[in-house]
């Protein structure tokens, strides 16, 4: 294997000290709690809360972002989701893959949340064709988002489709040949473990498309795939390099661990990042908690 810090220094010197220092300002404000979305909260919560309960959890620990996560049990309470982040001041700012239950509820309640789809694998020949079938397999999700004034984020979810190169691929496809200026990029680092070494250079790339940028705790080989912040060997390196890119976006936190309660995850996760912050020296971020 490869060292990582070469890499990863590699991967931070494509730009001179100069752009460095400019990339840098106002970076640390990434990861301000205002600029926090809660993901995987819903079907991955032990305690089993409905909309009501969600907000409220929420509301307590000040999160006010949510990427909302769903399975067919929930597609009943859509709307009262909606309602009770309305009533507790979230802002409904995701929505995970599609139903279309969800499109006349955007229309009624004027909400533009993100519409984070998973980005296909297609078998094909080559590249060229696998961007292009991949492309042509999301053209009804995005021009449906497109007529709804939503974004479309293309989502790492492991495969051909989850790789970096092939997300910025498919995202100029798209723009391209759709008039697709709402396609991006939602990157999470529970599914890019093996982005760990070269992830200066894939954030780079991905950074003009990104929409969003969940964190995780990132140790080699997955082990354990989903992991508080703080807890890994590569997550406080890896906020270095986001703080230093040029992305500016929402800063996605988990909970993903079915067997504890959603709020402890988040309360851990949080906790968590607040140490990381500390150590980076990052008292503007930090003075937000």
């Amino acid at each position: 294997m490869r060292a990582t810090i070469p890499l990863v220094l590699a991967g931070l010197n494509l730009c001179a000290p100069s752009q460095l220092a400019h990339a840098s300002e106002g970076g640390e404000a990434l990861f301000a709690k205002d600029n926090l979305v809660a993901w995987c909260i819903v079907p991955f919560d032990a305690a089993g809360r409905g909309p009501e309960a969600r907000a409220q959890m929420l509301s307590r620990l000040g999160v006010t972002k949510v990427a909302y996560d769903w399975r067919d049990e929930h597609v009943a309470s859509f709307e009262a989701e909606i309602l009770a982040y309305r009533k507790y001041g979230l802002e409904y700012f995701a929505f995970w893959s599609w139903h279309p239950a969800m499109a006349p509820l955007i229309e009624k309640h004027g909400i533009r949340p993100q519409i984070w789809e998973t980005a296909p694998s297609p078998k094909a020949a080559n590249s060229a064709e696998k961007v292009e079938a991949a492309g042509r397999e999301l053209l009804p999700l995005v021009e449906q988002a497109g007529r709804m004034g939503c974004k479309v984020g293309l989502y790492n979810h492991g495969g051909w489709g989850g790789e970096p190169r092939n997300l910025v691929a498919v995202c100029r496809w798209l723009r391209d040949h759709a008039e697709a200026e709402h396609v991006g990029i939602v990157y999470n680092l529970h599914h890019g473990h093996d982005h760990i070494e070269d992830f200066a250079e894939s954030l780079r790339l991905m950074s003009p498309y990104l929409l969003c940028l969940n964190l995780n705790g990132m140790n080699e080989g997955a082990h354990p795939k989903i992991l508080p912040l703080g807890k890994g060997e590569h997550e406080k390196m890896m906020l270095e390099i986001i703080t230093n890119s040029d992305y500016r976006g929402p800063i996605g936190i988990l909970d993903h661990r079915p067997e504890i309660d959603a709020e402890q995850s988040l309360r851990e996760n949080l906790g968590g990042l607040k140490t990381l912050l500390k150590e980076l020296g990052y008292s503007e971020a930090l003075g937000t908690y």
